[in-house]
This record gives C-alpha cells, structure tokens and sequence, in this order.
C-alpha cells in the first residue's frame, strides 16, 4: 500500500485554524480530491475540529498531518504536546462548545489517541465509500446518524 504524507505545523492561535483549512483544502485538490466532493468537505470539518482541540485545550503548537493511500482512504492526524488525552464531551442544548470529538466520532469511520514523543496525536480514517452527499436527500451513509 503507497502513502503520501503531507504536513502542516500549526501555531498555539485560534486563527491558524482557518489556515490549517485552507492548507487541507489546497492538499485534497492536489492529491485529486476536489473541494466540493463530499469527501473534501468532510475531512476539512473534521480537521477544523481536530486543530481547533488542539489549539484551544492545550495552547501548544500543533503539527497536521494528512496521510493519502493509494486506496483512496484518508488518515488525518494532529500532534500536539500536552499528554493529556482527548476527553469527549457532550454539548446540550445551547452549548457553544463540547461537540468536537463527537463530530469526529460521526464523521470519522475509525478514530483514536495515542502517545506521541511527550505528547499525544489524535487520529481519525475515512473511507471514501463511507461518505455520503452532505446535501439533499438520502445524504446520510449507513451506520451515520442525521442531524
């Protein structure tokens, strides 16, 4: 199995989110994965998720790691230096905050932590097969909840 890894250092600021998206979306376009396939929009929100956590719990330097295999599949990692491991929440309500790791655990077909140097990497794969349109109806894959 081939893998191209492609990576991104994020800094401890809230903005580089958006550059880490954009980033992710320029890498997806290269590798033949165009922005508006489902797959693209996917793993973009799922990397906006996955370095926002990073960026706001930890307040350390994050690396973005994108992995293209052959297959088709996709693995998105994001390293950072706290050990402290992820801890899902769940938001209610009006809730502004909570509801990344749950997102990714919708979005992702397989996801997961683990120590990396002094810190952690938050990994999560997604199968192009599993995803489904976000748009119209019978957008949802099975195995995946409707909002």
């Amino acid at each position: 199995m081939q893998v191209l890894q492609v990576q991104l250092e994020v800094g401890p600021d809230p903005a580089e989110v958006g550059r880490a998206r954009r980033w992710a979306r320029s890498r997806l376009a290269g590798s033949g994965i165009r922005d508006d396939e489902p797959l693209a929009e996917t793993l973009v929100l799922i990397i906006s998720e996955l370095v926002t956590n990073a960026v706001v719990h930890t307040g350390c330097p994050a690396v973005l790691r994108m992995l293209f295999a052959a297959e088709g599949g996709v693995r998105v990692e994001v390293a950072d230096a706290s050990d402290r491991p992820p801890q899902p929440r769940h938001a209610e309500g009006e809730d502004t905050n909570g509801r990344g790791l749950e997102l990714v655990d919708g979005l992702a077909d397989r996801w997961g932590w683990q120590p990396e140097g002094a810190g952690k990497s938050i990994w999560c794969e997604v199968d192009p097969v599993s995803v489904a349109p976000v748009h119209g109806p019978g957008a949802v894959s099975p195995g995946r909840v409707p909002c």
